[in-house]
């Protein structure tokens, strides 16, 4: 069972530092942990560029859930790194996500859906035992009406989840980024439809790459 793939070179594969040998241990280590997780079928994910100026260092993942030929959700993990600290993360490390997903007409008529999509990441956190601080975001629910010769499509609703948090920081000022992946993709799969799978599930593979990049 081959592990999650990941590469560091001048900032195309998501790394943002010019020479490997500038990247700080810790967030080396903490991209390796998101390069070596082990996820359930179904999903594909590639690096990616990440932003320039949210933190000195910062490493990006794209994912989708697919089945045959169509993604039923897709997303972005952003891994940032300041080694002086952020007075807002109250860390050193801070975890940025996106995810979307069109939504079946019965589910998006519930009037809880934000709070239930909310406690889909929370719940997938502590479900892996991960402790987490100054978590916030926003669940937006947008729908679309077609008129014209766009008429015989059916109405859609879309969910779109974004988020960060404070990862708790383990040995050597290094949090379990790989548990934090697991719990993400837990998530992109709950808002795509698919039921959670068991903690030790014995269908959980590693992640196939994407057939091509799909930005958020």
């Amino acid at each position: 069972m081959a592990a999650a793939q990941g590469r560091f070179s001048d900032g195309a594969d998501g790394m943002d530092s010019a020479k490997e040998t500038s990247v700080p241990l810790p967030f080396r280590r903490a991209v390796d942990g998101l390069k070596k997780a082990r996820l359930r079928p179904g999903i594909e994910i590639d690096p990616t560029r990440p932003p320039q100026r949210l933190a000195p260092h910062a490493y990006a993942l794209e994912a989708a859930v697919v089945e045959g030929e169509e993604d039923l959700a897709d997303g972005r993990l952003i891994l940032l790194h300041d080694p002086a600290g952020h007075e807002a993360w109250h860390g050193t490390f801070r975890l940025v996500t996106l995810v979307r997903a069109e939504l079946e007409p019965e589910m998006a008529a519930d009037p809880l859906l934000p709070e239930v999509c909310w406690s889909w990441l929370t719940g997938a956190l502590e479900a892996r035992g991960l402790t987490y601080g100054e978590a916030s975001g926003t669940v937006t629910r947008a729908s679309s009406h077609y008129f014209g010769g766009l008429g015989a499509r059916r109405p859609a609703t879309q969910i779109e989840i974004r988020a960060s948090w404070t990862p708790r920081e383990g040995v050597g000022g290094v949090p379990d980024t790989a548990a934090h992946l697991s719990a993400w993709c837990e998530l992109l799969c709950q808002i795509a439809g698919l039921e959670p799978l068991p903690p030790a599930d014995p269908g959980v593979v590693s992640l196939p790459q994407r057939r091509g990049p799909q930005h958020p």
